[in-house]
């Protein structure tokens, strides 16, 4: 799986995928360019990592959200 595809099955904006990286939103936009992009960015290293904490984080978001609904309908 490369990096663009990550980041848009994780559905998180650029800027909150960049805070985890400590980058600005720009470079992460600039990371899920085409590799043959004038202002590509290669991915940091161990940026499969980061953005699977990420993905647990929002799967535990998104349960809690599930029960939430259950239990108020």
């Amino acid at each position: 799986m490369d990096f663009k595809t990550a980041t848009d099955a994780l559905g998180l904006p650029a800027a909150q995928i960049a805070e985890a990286f400590g980058l600005q939103p720009q470079t992460i936009r600039q990371m899920r360019l085409s590799p043959d992009a004038a202002s590509y960015r290669a991915p940091p290293a161990g940026w499969h990592k980061v953005l699977a904490r990420l993905a647990r984080e929002r799967g535990s978001e998104l349960k809690a959200l599930a029960d939430q609904l259950e239990r108020s309908g």
